[in-house]
Order: C-alpha cells, then structure tokens, then sequence
C-alpha cells in the first residue's frame, strides 16, 4: 500500500511529525484524505473552537460538527482530526481519528459522567511536589486513571532541591514506589536541572500528559522541558505547599528534543470513571495474594484463610495499601453502577446475600448462647 503520507499531502509527514505523526495514522486517514480534508492534531480546545497544527502551520477550527451528547466523545487536546481545507469560513472539524488511548476521570456532577482529558497518550506523568507532606492515597489515585487510560505511568517528585538531606529523598522515592508497583519513579529538580536528562529521554519517544494537583510544579516541568518560559508560574503558599491553577487549558507542546508535552490545569478532583482495571494494577499485590485467599469472593475484612490479612499481619502488605485499595473499588463500583443496571442489581443481591449470612451467624451464636 503507498503511504498516504507522502502522496495524498506530501508535507504531511515533515510538518506533523514533530507532533507524532506516523504511518499508523496516515493509513487510518486515508479515507478523509481522499475527501479533500487535511489531517492535524488538537493542541487546544476552547469552548467549541479549537487549534489544530496541521502540514500549512495551526488553524483555528469550529467543532460543530463533532459535539455529541456523550461527553466522552468530544474533540479534546491530543486528538488527530480532519479538518477542512483552506477556503472555508469557518473551517470545521469533521471527525477524528480513533483514539489509540484517552485519559478519562468522572466529572465532578452528581450525574456521574466522564470527562476526557487529553487522547493520544503514551505517557502519563504524574507531578507530585515535595514541597508539602506526600499524599499516597491522592498518587493511587492518579495512577489508577493512568493504567486505566492505556498509557505508560512516570511519577515525577518536583522540587526535589527542597529536600537536600539524599537520604531522606532516597526514603521519599522509596514510600512512592511502595505505592505505585511497576512504575518508575524519578525526583527532578527543575531549578537546579537535577533528572530533567532522564525525563526528557523517556518523553522523547511519544506524547506525554503533564498531571497533578495545582502547585505540583507542572508549568515549571514543563518550562524546562521546552527550554523556554512558555508556561505560566505562580509562587505557592509555604503553608500547605499548594498554589493557584497557572494552566487553565490543555495544551498540547512540542518539545525541542523530541516528543510532544500535554500540560493540564491542576486537578482538585480526581473521580474514577470505570476504571476497575487501572485500580487493578495500582495494587497489583494485593490482587495477587487475594488469589490465596480460601474464598474467591472474600473482602479481605474478617473471612478466615484470608491471604491479604495474612500477608498484612506479617508485615508484608502495609494497611495503608488494602484500605486505599478497598476505598477506590467502592468509589469505582459506585460510578459503574449509576450506569450499569445489571451491575446494580448484582450489587443489590450481594448485599442482600450478605445480610442473609450476617442473620443467620447472629441467630447461630444466640442458639449457641441459649
């Protein structure tokens, strides 16, 4: 098959490289291509307009076309799309490409919706500042939208140069890496321009999301990333490390020594949104000694032959872990559920199941008493 590439738009592939154009893409364009419309990648979207950087340099274009009720289904930053060609007023998205990830977490409505963050991601970097106490749960949390959206995790402790003692760092990265198993974890210093070597070669080869709470340093990441002052930066309250939101958009980067950098507004809330496999993997252990345990079904809570409590009594398994584990599940069932009819009634009967039994040890032991 000839590439798309280089003979429905022959400067597609120079110009749009730098923001992960690849023969993948080319092929899965090639119908629209043949439509008349261009390819381009969102690198910001704003109230139903959007940019797009296309072979010709960034357009503005309207997203009318794509504006569906699922909310899921909307343009977003990272998204290739087609876009019509120069000439029109205004110039429209028609549609976008298939996602090959997307970073999703529930809004903070009570009609439990998704909202998605940024589409195309190979890696999410998860900014957690050392400036304020470490919040373990709160980096479980991000991880779990990590796994679940398809990307590869890096969390990343900024302001490493706040702690000059290295062995108290080495302990810090240490209690980080208890809490994400399988993920790297890399302290940067961007003022002193300690591990940014490291965290500009693992970005190099892809699309990279910037995450974390507002103060977090992810415009100051992201600065010395571009090797320019691009992003905004605010001062943070010495009190609680914490800072006002400097990013208010998503906005998609390309960076000098390759890769392409999604910085996102600081997130207070961080709801799961059916993301039961990235919870999985956040606690990995935990899924692997619950296959132990005597009962399939067992809550890790007081069943006899449990393999977690087991594991937690012996020192193995922190109980910090279980209850963020157990924490994040319900929150996630619940989100599920509000969505899923079949999965309320499983719910209900689990209950009402355990109830039953509950009932029935109560009136045993009261025999037993008589």
């Amino acid at each position: 098959m000839t590439s798309t590439s280089s003979t429905s738009f022959p400067h597609a592939h120079s110009a749009l490289a730098a923001h992960g154009w690849d023969e993948d893409w080319a092929d899965a364009f090639a119908q629209y291509a043949a439509q008349g419309l261009l390819p381009g990648r969102v690198v910001r979207v704003d109230r139903g307009q959007c940019d797009v950087v296309t072979a010709d340099g960034v357009v503005r274009a309207d997203t009318a076309f794509v504006t569906p009720h699922d909310p899921l289904r909307v343009v977003c930053t990272g998204d290739w799309v087609a876009v019509d060609p120069e000439g029109g007023t205004p110039r429209y998205v028609r549609t976008y490409l298939p996602r090959r990830t997307a970073f999703v977490r529930s809004t903070s409505s009570k009609r439990s919706e998704g909202q998605i963050l940024a589409a195309n991601v190979d890696h999410a970097i998860v900014a957690v500042s050392l400036a304020a106490e470490l919040d373990l749960a709160r980096i479980e949390r991000f991880l779990a939208l990590a796994w679940e959206s398809g990307a590869q995790p890096l969390v990343v402790l900024t302001k490493a140069d706040l702690v000059p003692d290295p062995v108290t760092l080495a302990y810090l990265v240490q209690d980080v890496e208890t809490a994400a198993p399988g993920v790297p974890v890399l302290s940067v210093s961007a003022e002193q321009g300690e591990g940014l070597d490291v965290l500009a070669a693992v970005v190099s080869g892809g699309t990279a999301v910037l995450l974390g709470q507002s103060g977090a340093g992810k415009s100051t990441l992201a600065n010395a990333l571009l090797g320019e002052d691009v992003m905004g930066v605010q001062d943070v309250r010495d009190v609680d490390g914490k800072g006002r939101h400097t990013t208010t958009t998503r906005n998609l980067l390309a960076l000098p020594g390759g890769g392409v950098l999604i910085d996102t507004p600081g997130l207070r809330g961080v709801g799961l949104f059916d993301a039961g496999s990235g919870v999985g993997q956040v606690f990995a252990e935990i899924e692997e000694l619950a296959e132990g345990c005597r009962f399939h079904d067992c809550a890790h809570e007081s069943e006899p032959g449990c393999a977690v409590l087991a594991a937690i009594d012996g020192g193995e398994l922190p109980g910090r872990r279980l209850e963020s584990y157990r924490k994040l599940m319900r929150e996630n069932q619940r989100i599920v559920a509000k969505t899923d009819a079949r999965l309320r009634a499983e719910i209900r009967k689990e209950f009402k199941r355990r109830g039953a039994l509950g009932k029935a040890a109560m009136e045993a032991k009261r025999g037993g008493l008589r």
